[in-house]
């Protein structure tokens, strides 16, 4: 399970919904895998508004992943040199991306749960995680 899918998680259980202590899922017990792919900085530019930067930020502490910067980037920082528009509106083919992009990638979408735990900060309630794949079945008493 990438990182980024943490970003997007939240307890399934009913009372937890209304609270915002339920995210983000808390990894325990983790076990971290580095799944290398390729750049993909135009998708990176279009995640960023979407992050809840903070909680990455929390999400990163708690797995021992290198510190993220105290504010969330733009997409100028995502290229060496910022963005430079070209007649049309469009991006050139040629950017290259920016050491910051180079580590939101890594963190992002090279960097996956593979066993463990995925814990709720409003009930406590563990979210198993095996072979990638998180466990959000609940059983009947908590429906």
């Amino acid at each position: 399970m990438k990182l980024l899918t943490l970003n997007f998680l939240t307890c399934a259980i009913k009372t937890c919904k209304t609270q915002a202590s339920s995210f983000p899922l808390h990894p325990k017990d983790s076990e971290l895998e580095i799944i290398e792919a390729d750049m993909n900085l135009p998708f990176l530019k279009n995640i960023l508004p979407r992050l809840m930067w903070e909680e990455l930020r929390l999400i990163c502490k708690e797995l021992g992943l290198p510190d993220l910067p105290p504010t969330a980037p733009t997409p100028n920082d995502l290229v060496e040199g910022g963005i430079q528009e070209v007649a049309d509106g469009q991006q050139p083919a040629d950017e290259q991306p920016s050491q910051t992009a180079k580590d939101l990638h890594r963190v992002l979408l090279e960097t996956c749960i593979q066993e463990g735990k995925l814990v709720c900060g409003c009930c406590g309630h563990e979210y198993a995680v095996k072979e990638g794949v998180a466990n959000f079945l609940l059983p009947g008493h908590l429906v």
